[in-house]
Protein backbone atom coordinates (compact mmCIF):
# COMPACT_ATOMS: atom_id res chain seq x y z
CA UNK A 1 0.00 0.00 0.00
CA UNK A 2 0.99 3.63 -0.41
CA UNK A 3 1.10 5.24 3.03
CA UNK A 4 1.56 8.82 4.21
CA UNK A 5 3.49 9.19 7.46
CA UNK A 6 3.41 12.42 9.49
CA UNK A 7 5.96 12.43 12.33
CA UNK A 8 8.15 15.35 13.37
CA UNK A 9 10.72 13.28 15.29
CA UNK A 10 13.27 12.20 12.70
CA UNK A 11 14.37 9.03 14.52
CA UNK A 12 10.81 7.83 15.10
CA UNK A 13 9.81 8.69 11.54
CA UNK A 14 12.76 6.75 10.14
CA UNK A 15 12.02 3.71 12.32
CA UNK A 16 8.35 3.58 11.31
CA UNK A 17 9.11 4.16 7.63
CA UNK A 18 11.69 1.37 7.58
CA UNK A 19 9.27 -1.06 9.24
CA UNK A 20 6.53 -0.22 6.75
CA UNK A 21 8.90 -0.47 3.79
CA UNK A 22 10.18 -3.83 5.03
CA UNK A 23 6.54 -5.02 4.98
CA UNK A 24 6.23 -4.06 1.33
CA UNK A 25 4.56 -0.67 1.65
CA UNK A 26 5.52 2.55 -0.14
CA UNK A 27 5.93 5.40 2.33
CA UNK A 28 5.86 9.17 1.81
CA UNK A 29 7.21 10.99 4.86
CA UNK A 30 6.52 14.51 6.14
CA UNK A 31 7.23 16.42 9.34
CA UNK A 32 4.51 19.10 9.35
CA UNK A 33 0.73 19.04 9.36
CA UNK A 34 0.71 21.54 6.52
CA UNK A 35 2.66 19.15 4.28
CA UNK A 36 0.43 16.26 5.36
CA UNK A 37 -2.73 18.12 4.28
CA UNK A 38 -1.14 19.05 0.96
CA UNK A 39 -0.02 15.49 0.19
CA UNK A 40 -3.10 13.68 1.50
CA UNK A 41 -5.43 15.93 -0.53
CA UNK A 42 -4.39 14.02 -3.64
CA UNK A 43 -6.31 10.99 -2.39
CA UNK A 44 -3.56 8.62 -3.57
CA UNK A 45 -2.86 7.00 -0.19
CA UNK A 46 -4.37 3.83 1.23
CA UNK A 47 -3.66 4.81 4.86
CA UNK A 48 -2.58 7.95 6.73
CA UNK A 49 -0.42 7.66 9.85
CA UNK A 50 -0.49 10.97 11.70
CA UNK A 51 1.41 11.94 14.81
CA UNK A 52 -0.95 14.07 16.83
CA UNK A 53 1.62 16.30 18.53
CA UNK A 54 3.53 18.06 15.77
CA UNK A 55 4.23 21.83 15.82
CA UNK A 56 1.99 24.54 14.32
CA UNK A 57 -0.66 22.41 12.58
CA UNK A 58 -0.98 19.25 14.69
CA UNK A 59 -2.00 15.88 13.32
CA UNK A 60 -5.60 16.07 14.55
CA UNK A 61 -6.13 19.54 13.08
CA UNK A 62 -4.65 18.33 9.78
CA UNK A 63 -7.00 15.34 9.81
CA UNK A 64 -10.03 17.53 10.50
CA UNK A 65 -9.11 19.71 7.53
CA UNK A 66 -8.89 16.65 5.30
CA UNK A 67 -12.23 15.29 6.48
CA UNK A 68 -13.87 18.67 5.88
CA UNK A 69 -12.45 18.56 2.35
CA UNK A 70 -14.00 15.14 1.76
CA UNK A 71 -10.81 13.07 2.00
CA UNK A 72 -11.89 9.74 3.49
CA UNK A 73 -8.55 7.90 3.52
CA UNK A 74 -8.38 5.70 6.66
CA UNK A 75 -6.26 7.42 9.31
CA UNK A 76 -4.33 6.16 12.32
CA UNK A 77 -3.41 8.72 14.99
CA UNK A 78 -0.19 8.24 16.93
CA UNK A 79 0.05 10.02 20.26
CA UNK A 80 1.46 10.01 23.77
CA UNK A 81 -1.90 11.33 25.03
CA UNK A 82 -3.57 8.26 26.48
CA UNK A 83 -6.59 9.67 28.32
CA UNK A 84 -10.08 8.48 27.41
CA UNK A 85 -11.10 12.04 26.48
CA UNK A 86 -8.04 12.31 24.21
CA UNK A 87 -8.97 9.11 22.37
CA UNK A 88 -12.59 10.20 22.04
CA UNK A 89 -11.50 13.59 20.70
CA UNK A 90 -9.26 11.90 18.14
CA UNK A 91 -11.93 9.50 16.95
CA UNK A 92 -14.57 12.22 16.72
CA UNK A 93 -12.05 14.34 14.82
CA UNK A 94 -11.95 11.83 11.99
CA UNK A 95 -9.47 9.16 13.06
CA UNK A 96 -10.28 5.53 12.26
CA UNK A 97 -7.86 4.17 14.84
CA UNK A 98 -5.71 5.43 17.70
CA UNK A 99 -2.34 4.07 18.88
CA UNK A 100 -0.66 5.31 22.05
CA UNK A 101 3.12 5.73 22.25
CA UNK A 102 5.20 3.78 23.01
CA UNK A 103 3.82 1.00 20.83
CA UNK A 104 5.02 -2.29 19.41
CA UNK A 105 5.95 -2.08 15.74
CA UNK A 106 4.11 -5.33 15.07
CA UNK A 107 0.88 -3.79 16.41
CA UNK A 108 1.33 -0.71 14.23
CA UNK A 109 1.80 -2.89 11.14
CA UNK A 110 -1.27 -4.97 12.01
CA UNK A 111 -3.45 -1.90 12.50
CA UNK A 112 -2.25 -0.40 9.21
CA UNK A 113 -3.05 -3.66 7.42
CA UNK A 114 -6.59 -3.68 8.83
CA UNK A 115 -7.18 -0.03 7.93
CA UNK A 116 -5.94 -0.63 4.39
CA UNK A 117 -8.66 -3.21 3.85
CA UNK A 118 -11.44 -0.75 4.65
CA UNK A 119 -13.24 0.69 1.62
CA UNK A 120 -13.45 4.50 1.56
CA UNK A 121 -16.88 5.82 2.51
CA UNK A 122 -16.54 9.27 0.94
CA UNK A 123 -15.18 10.14 -2.47
CA UNK A 124 -12.02 12.23 -2.13
CA UNK A 125 -12.17 15.67 -3.67
CA UNK A 126 -9.59 15.99 -6.44
CA UNK A 127 -10.83 19.13 -8.20
CA UNK A 128 -11.99 22.37 -6.58
CA UNK A 129 -14.38 24.58 -8.56
CA UNK A 130 -15.65 28.12 -8.11
CA UNK A 131 -17.65 29.27 -11.11
CA UNK A 132 -15.59 28.52 -14.21
CA UNK A 133 -12.33 28.32 -12.22
CA UNK A 134 -10.88 24.84 -11.65
CA UNK A 135 -8.04 23.74 -9.36
CA UNK A 136 -6.81 20.20 -10.04
CA UNK A 137 -5.41 19.05 -6.69
CA UNK A 138 -3.61 16.04 -8.14
CA UNK A 139 -1.85 17.78 -11.03
CA UNK A 140 -1.62 21.06 -9.05
CA UNK A 141 -2.90 23.05 -12.04
CA UNK A 142 -5.32 25.98 -12.19
CA UNK A 143 -7.44 27.00 -15.19
CA UNK A 144 -10.37 29.25 -15.98
CA UNK A 145 -12.56 28.48 -18.99
CA UNK A 146 -9.75 26.27 -20.23
CA UNK A 147 -7.11 29.01 -19.88
CA UNK A 148 -4.14 27.75 -17.89
CA UNK A 149 -3.17 30.09 -15.05
CA UNK A 150 0.42 29.96 -13.78
CA UNK A 151 0.72 30.61 -10.06
CA UNK A 152 3.61 30.85 -7.62
CA UNK A 153 3.63 28.34 -4.75
CA UNK A 154 2.25 30.77 -2.14
CA UNK A 155 -0.39 32.07 -4.56
CA UNK A 156 -1.49 28.48 -5.13
CA UNK A 157 -1.78 27.82 -1.39
CA UNK A 158 -3.78 31.01 -0.94
CA UNK A 159 -6.12 30.17 -3.82
CA UNK A 160 -6.67 26.64 -2.56
CA UNK A 161 -7.57 27.94 0.89
CA UNK A 162 -10.02 30.49 -0.52
CA UNK A 163 -11.62 27.89 -2.81
CA UNK A 164 -12.01 25.37 0.00
CA UNK A 165 -13.89 28.06 1.91
CA UNK A 166 -15.97 29.38 -0.98
CA UNK A 167 -18.97 31.38 0.09
CA UNK A 168 -17.35 32.08 3.48
CA UNK A 169 -15.60 35.23 4.69
CA UNK A 170 -11.91 34.45 5.12
CA UNK A 171 -10.29 36.84 7.56
CA UNK A 172 -6.73 38.10 7.66
CA UNK A 173 -6.07 36.01 10.79
CA UNK A 174 -7.37 32.86 9.09
CA UNK A 175 -5.06 33.41 6.13
CA UNK A 176 -2.02 34.19 8.28
CA UNK A 177 -2.53 31.00 10.31
CA UNK A 178 -3.53 28.59 7.55
CA UNK A 179 -1.59 29.85 4.52
CA UNK A 180 1.51 31.40 6.10
CA UNK A 181 1.49 29.36 9.35
CA UNK A 182 1.86 32.57 11.37
CA UNK A 183 0.10 32.98 14.71
CA UNK A 184 0.84 36.69 14.92
CA UNK A 185 0.24 39.63 12.59
CA UNK A 186 3.56 40.83 11.13
CA UNK A 187 1.95 44.18 10.39
CA UNK A 188 2.82 44.13 6.71
CA UNK A 189 0.69 44.11 3.57
CA UNK A 190 1.82 40.59 2.60
CA UNK A 191 -1.77 39.34 2.37
CA UNK A 192 -3.04 42.33 0.42
CA UNK A 193 -0.13 42.01 -1.99
CA UNK A 194 -0.71 38.31 -2.63
CA UNK A 195 -4.47 38.75 -3.02
CA UNK A 196 -3.89 41.59 -5.47
CA UNK A 197 -1.53 39.48 -7.60
CA UNK A 198 -3.88 36.51 -7.42
CA UNK A 199 -6.78 38.67 -8.56
CA UNK A 200 -4.71 39.91 -11.47
CA UNK A 201 -4.20 36.34 -12.65
CA UNK A 202 -7.67 34.98 -11.87
CA UNK A 203 -10.03 37.88 -12.59
CA UNK A 204 -8.23 40.18 -15.02
CA UNK A 205 -10.02 40.30 -18.37
CA UNK A 206 -12.99 38.35 -17.01
CA UNK A 207 -16.49 39.85 -16.93
CA UNK A 208 -17.32 38.20 -13.59
CA UNK A 209 -14.85 38.49 -10.69
CA UNK A 210 -14.55 35.54 -8.32
CA UNK A 211 -12.47 37.08 -5.51
CA UNK A 212 -14.37 39.70 -3.51
CA UNK A 213 -13.29 42.06 -0.74
CA UNK A 214 -15.59 42.14 2.28
CA UNK A 215 -14.85 45.55 3.72
CA UNK A 216 -13.61 45.43 7.29
CA UNK A 217 -13.76 41.62 7.38
CA UNK A 218 -11.59 39.92 4.75
CA UNK A 219 -12.14 38.20 1.42
CA UNK A 220 -14.58 35.74 -0.10
CA UNK A 221 -14.70 33.54 -3.19
CA UNK A 222 -18.12 32.58 -4.42
CA UNK A 223 -19.89 31.15 -7.43
CA UNK A 224 -21.34 33.86 -9.70
CA UNK A 225 -25.04 34.55 -9.28
CA UNK A 226 -26.97 32.93 -12.18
Amino acid sequence: MKILLLEDDAATRSHIAKALSASGHVVDECATGEDAVHLASTGEYAVLILDRMVPVIDGLTALRSLREAGVATPALLLTAMDGVSDRVQGLLGGADDYLVKPFATSELLARVQVLGRRPPTIEAITVLRVGDLEFDLIRRTVSRRGRRIELQAQEMKLLEYLMRHKGEIVTRTMMLENVWSLHFDPGTNVIEGHVSRLRGKIDRGESVPLIHTVRGAGYRMEDPTP
